[in-house]
């Protein structure tokens, strides 16, 4: 077997954020937030998961937190009305324009199913046949660090499958050739609100921060409004979210705050700390300029001064400096070795304007 390759600061960051969300999850917050729960209503095992039920939404109905399902990408439900599209057309371009030995769409698939990173992969391997390609974990062999990465889900009545993180993830994989919505990835089980009435479900997505419920424009959302499932056509399209994505790293890291991404965004439309009238998405300079400056903006915040919802900057992961190593790898043109991640969006988007 391969051996497990080194993890990032990034990865750390994220593993360390995992970790804490689960030790949350499994620890009887979701015990606290529900008034009169049962004991199964806190994620525990329902009585018929002691008999053999073969059918996939029993399975999730049995799930604990802290499994790991396999589930089909076109039965998630998402917990957020948009998404960054940026972010999902750099990973298209990463994807379609790769100049990776192994294509990256293989590591994403193998780090969201808690196995790492891939370390081979046959000529014609595809998303949909993982059997293609190969990870440095198997199943059965997670570690704590890879589960720790995992992209997670919620089960809500009727074995509903509600993704709490990795919507972008997803929604990449949904909308390649060799992927769709029929093709599979392993989630990791953040909680079982299976046998709560409607009302108390959602009572405990939000009061755990499960959900997302504001538009681009900060307008709120309900429930019944969320789109059905990933794919970028269901979503509302933020920019603001898809700058923070690109500002991760440099600006701020990863945390322990679901939705991090949409709180530094809210903190953008509302403060307007950074001027960005003049800014231009499919301007790759443009896009750049946009992100050192936020990232600047970020850095300078003081790091117990509020953001957006009770959130602070150091709750929300602001650096003590603009990390410029990762700032210059971002600025890396498509005709570099390890082209950066603005180059790979806007390559990609460039096709979809004519």
């Amino acid at each position: 077997m391969s051996s497990a390759p080194a993890r990032t600061p990034r990865h750390r960051a994220r593993a360390t954020r995992r970790a804490l969300l689960l030790t949350t999850a499994t620890s009887g917050l979701l015990g606290i937030v529900v008034a009169g729960a049962s004991p199964a209503h806190a994620g525990t095992k329902p009585d018929f998961c002691d008999h053999d039920q073969r059918t996939a939404p029993m399975v999730y109905l049995c799930a604990k937190p802290g499994d790991i399902v396999d589930v089909r990408i076109g039965d998630v439900h998402p917990t957020q009305p948009s998404l960054g599209y940026d972010e999902v057309n750099y990973k298209l371009g990463r994807y379609t324009l790769s100049k990776d030995t192994i294509n990256k769409k293989f590591a994403d698939w193998c780090e969201a199913s808690g196995l790492l990173d891939a370390v081979a992969a046959q000529p014609d391997a595809r998303l949909d046949d993982p059997s293609s390609f190969t990870c440095a974990l198997q199943p059965g062999q997670e570690t704590a660090a890879a589960r720790a990465l995992m992209k997670t889900v919620v089960i809500g009545a009727g074995g509903s499958l509600w993704l709490t993180d990795g919507h972008h993830t997803l929604t990449s994989f949904a909308e390649m050739p060799d992927g769709g919505m029929d093709a599979h990835v392993r989630l990791l089980v953040a909680g079982n609100l299976s046998r709560l009435t409607r009302q108390d479900f959602w009572t405990a997505m939000k009061a755990n921060k499960w959900v997302w419920l504001e538009d681009p424009a900060g307008q709120p959302v309900g429930v019944n409004k969320l789109p059905n499932t990933v794919g970028l056509a269901n979503f509302a399209n933020d920019p603001g979210r898809s700058l923070l994505y690109f500002a991760r790293d440099i600006g701020y890291s990863a945390g322990t705050v679901p939705f991090q991404e949409f709180y530094w965004g809210a903190w953008l439309r509302t403060t307007t700390p950074v001027d960005l009238s003049g800014w231009n998405p499919d301007d790759a300079a443009s896009y750049l300029d946009a992100v050192t400056r936020t990232a600047y903006a970020q850095v300078a915040l003081a790091k117990d001064g509020q953001v957006y919802g009770g959130f602070s900057a150091a709750d929300l992961g602001a650096l003590p400096a603009v990390n410029t190593k990762e700032l210059a790898k971002l600025a890396k043109p498509l005709s570099d070795a390890k082209p950066g991640k603005i180059a790979y969006m806007e390559a990609y988007k460039a096709p979809l304007a004519h």
